[in-house]
């Protein structure tokens, strides 16, 4: 729980003179009640058993437990206190994303760009994916880009080994998660499951045809197979679906 007085944080940072940085910025902030400070992950743990912490501003790469696992580990919190990674490399922000973090700060830090980590804290807004029923975003990286897709504008999911690429009208996008895993997440959102490689919007769905004994459905020009035990499952949920006033 928010202290009345601000947020209670904890600045975890091998390195003395971004640690000391770090703590000097937020110390200045009125949001901020009090900065504590730790060098590593076991130090972390030892200040989170002592202390409350809302939130914590992570480095990633430390000696002995990562920022990702401490990270990892926190989820496992009763109560977790809010997460900030603070790193100098950019090949993280996945991975940010999928642990739920309230931001995450490029070395060296702005003055501006940590207030606004602080807003988000405040606020208790993550960058990572929406509660069920919303409309999730859902990153994807290539090359070192990371481009948020929300999940609306995905026509239908091809499962690629243990990845899964997201086919939109504008483009595709490989993302690290198994098909199996969408199939369980999205179920309440209009998808449903077609072949062991597919998984297709309902509401993206021009037409199915079934030609001597073999299914096919037609989403934005692209004819994709449906598996035979899928069929009937598939026409009865697009018959429901198209019926007058059934949920979209």
């Amino acid at each position: 729980m928010k202290s009345a007085d601000g947020l209670r944080v904890l600045v975890v940072d091998d390195e003395p003179p971004a640690l000391e940085e770090l703590r000097y910025l937020l110390s200045a902030d009125n949001r901020i009640a009090a900065v504590h400070t730790a060098v590593d992950a076991d130090s972390a743990l030892r200040a989170l058993d002592r202390r409350e912490i809302d939130a914590l501003f992570l480095d990633i790469h430390m000696p002995g437990l990562s920022g990702l696992d401490l990270a990892r580990v926190l989820a496992h919190f009763a109560d977790p206190p809010q997460v900030v990674f603070v790193t100098a490399y950019e090949t993280h922000a996945v991975d940010a994303f999928e642990l739920r973090a309230a931001d995450y700060l490029l070395k060296p830090v702005r003055p501006e760009r940590l207030a606004e980590a602080i807003g988000r804290l405040v606020d208790g807004q993550p960058i990572g994916p929406r509660p069920p029923g919303e409309d999730d975003t859902i990153p994807a990286e290539l090359g070192g880009v990371t481009t948020f897709v929300r999940r609306s504008t995905v026509r239908y999911a091809e499962a690629q080994g243990d990845y899964t690429r997201l086919h939109t009208h504008d483009g595709n996008y490989l993302i690290r998660t198994s098909l199996a895993t969408l199939e369980q997440e999205w179920e309440k959102a209009g998808f449903a499951r077609i072949h062991r490689s597919y998984l297709v919007a309902l509401a993206y769905v021009e037409e199915m045809r079934v030609d001597a004994g073999h299914c096919t459905v037609r989403i934005g020009g692209t004819t994709l197979a449906v598996s035979r035990r899928h069929t009937r499952e598939l026409r009865n949920l697009l018959v429901r679906n198209a019926r007058p006033g059934a949920a979209r």
